[in-house]
């Protein structure tokens, strides 16, 4: 799996509807006006998201490797 920055990640979402509720520190909080899913995404700089988050990430978002 490729590895995304935490920015880019959240550039993603915004792409595929998710609205940004938030942000406390470094975590970004987003939300989707037809899911009841919260994600939380970690942006430290241009710091790539690790393999684990991101794949979390993507499963929660109902997303695949395959839409970045």
């Amino acid at each position: 799996m490729k590895s995304i920055s935490g920015k880019i990640f959240c550039k993603l979402l915004h792409l595929h509807g998710w609205q940004l509720q938030r942000i406390r520190g470094s975590h970004h909080i987003y939300t989707h006006p037809s899911r009841s899913e919260i994600l939380t995404v970690p942006v430290h700089g241009n710091q790539d998201l690790k393999i684990g988050t991101l794949s979390k990430l993507l499963k929660d978002a109902g997303l695949t490797e395959h839409d970045f």
